[in-house]
């Protein structure tokens, strides 16, 4: 038994949870149009390009809607969201990969920078048991608008992951990591089975160069 993570965004999914949870609230009427969607463009063209600074990204754009609202409304919403956007981005592809690992008796788990308010249904609907997510501050039963602990990104990904290996005595003997991402390399390079999915063009090359497994899910 090993363990298979996989990252959520582009690669078991078929397009970004939190790039399409912006333009939901944006359609719900949230968030300023103009404003929002022009920031997550923003923000989403920065991640691809690998130059996002993750905090401001978090603090002044991603977590602020969920400071803004109650945790009821926010929970509606994002039940609505699931329903009409999630569903659509989850192939048979997709199932049929963590179907695979799952026969073979292998730990399951989803590792990705969008928050957890998003992603704890998502891994729910793959039925993932485990989840490594960035995660918002909540206080008194609301969000804060600000990060709790180190967001799992790049190399933040690998510290969050160490520290949930060490709780568990567990390791990365015979793990598998997929990704899309130039962004995940700190953690592709950690694992004993690197998988480039759909990759982007650095990821594409370096996986070439290293001789990796490369996959299409359609």
């Amino acid at each position: 038994m090993s363990l298979a993570i996989f990252d959520l965004d582009n690669t078991l999914l078929r397009g970004d949870s939190d790039h399409a949870w912006g333009e939901f609230l944006v359609e719900q009427g949230v968030v300023d149009r103009e404003r929002f969607t022009t920031e997550n463009d923003r923000y989403y063209a920065a991640y691809l390009a690998g130059t996002l600074d993750i905090y401001e990204f978090l603090e002044q754009h991603q977590l602020r809607p969920l400071a803004e609202h109650d945790r009821a409304m926010l929970n509606r919403w994002r039940d609505e969201f699931m329903r009409t956007r999630i569903g659509a981005l989850i192939t048979p592809a997709a199932r049929a990969l963590v179907d695979r690992h799952r026969a073979r008796g292998d730990t399951l788990l989803i590792i990705t920078a969008t928050n957890s308010f998003i992603t704890t249904p998502i891994a729910a609907a793959f039925d993932i048991p485990n989840l490594i997510a960035t995660e918002p501050e909540e206080i008194d039963g609301r969000f804060t608008g600000k990060v709790a602990g180190i967001p799992s990104y790049r190399e933040g990904k690998v510290t969050r992951l160490t520290d949930w290996l060490h709780d568990r005595h567990d390791t990365l003997e015979g793990s598998w990591f997929y990704s899309d991402s130039h962004n995940d390399l700190p953690l592709l390079n950690m694992v004993t089975h690197p998988v480039a999915v759909n990759p982007d063009d650095q990821l594409a090359e370096y996986a070439r160069i290293r001789g990796w497994a490369v996959m299409e899910l359609a």
